[in-house]
């Protein structure tokens, strides 16, 4: 997940004693909508001496990317069968805005939509797309992959992890790239909102575990649901995507550890 409100996050926490729960709350929605953006000097990427094998070194607040024992992505494989509950979001058109940060492009999501889980509700806040694919499923890595972020009104996180193969061209994503800032920090607002729902496949069978924010800080605590059937794009719009970032934006894949896998 891209970084737009993790530092900021961390920035109002250390403030949080000056606030009224109330005015924390307040907060949230903003973090999560992309209208505060994040400020900081720390500058991290996907290669070189700021790429993934480095961020834990960056800066004393990325430390878990290195030391952290519950990172996302991971393969997922040997997941244990259980009775998880039927994922069945209430989404409805609310893409509002897509933006270019510099290491996704992520569409803004106005509220409204949810997904009810652990006898919470979790609203959708945005979605984005890493290429390839962050995390794996049975050893198998996809072109593409989006994540649906999700907070309750306490700010726990929820994603739901989308899998993208090559196939026939996605409407909706035609739709969103005609809008696509080509440039990191351009945003578009959308002439009309898109619905997330037109882009999940009918089966909404998924994988569960504890896991992390895939970019700094790499915060812990974040559930994790992945859907097990992949959608389909085109060739062409997998390409676009990639060529508008210029590199891959994939954290490489992490250690499972005593981590328990559920479907």
């Amino acid at each position: 997940m891209p970084a737009v409100f993790h530092v900021t996050l961390i920035t109002l926490i250390k403030d949080v004693q000056t606030m009224t729960k109330q005015t924390c709350l307040a907060l949230l929605p903003l973090l999560f909508s992309g209208s505060l953006l994040a400020q900081t000097d720390v500058h991290w990427g996907y290669s070189g001496a700021q790429g993934p094998e480095h961020w834990g070194a960056l800066a004393p607040e990325f430390a878990l990317c290195a030391s952290g024992k519950h990172q996302t992505p991971i393969d997922i494989h040997g997941a244990y069968a259980t009775s998880l509950s039927p994922l069945a979001p209430a989404y409805q058109a609310g893409g509002s805005e897509i933006l270019n940060n510099g290491h996704t492009v992520q569409v803004n999501y106005a509220a409204g939509s949810q997904m009810h889980l652990d006898s919470a509700d979790f609203m959708l806040k945005q979605f984005h797309f890493h290429a390839p694919s962050e995390n794996y499923i049975d050893g198998h890595q996809y072109p593409m992959e989006i994540h649906l972020v999700h907070a309750d009104d306490q700010g726990n996180l929820a994603v739901l992890g989308l899998m993208v193969e090559e196939g026939a061209a996605n409407p909706l994503l035609d739709t969103l790239w005609a809008a696509m800032p080509q440039k990191a920090g351009e945003h578009q607002v959308l002439a009309t909102p898109v619905n997330v729902a037109d882009l999940l496949p009918k089966s909404r069978d998924y994988y569960r575990f504890a896991g992390s924010l895939t970019t700094p800080p790499c915060s812990e605590g974040v559930r994790w649901l992945v859907l097990k059937n992949p959608i389909q794009a085109s060739k062409a719009q997998i390409a676009r995507f990639a060529a508008v970032m210029g590199h891959p934006n994939n954290r490489p894949l992490q250690a499972i550890n005593a981590r328990v896998l559920v479907d």
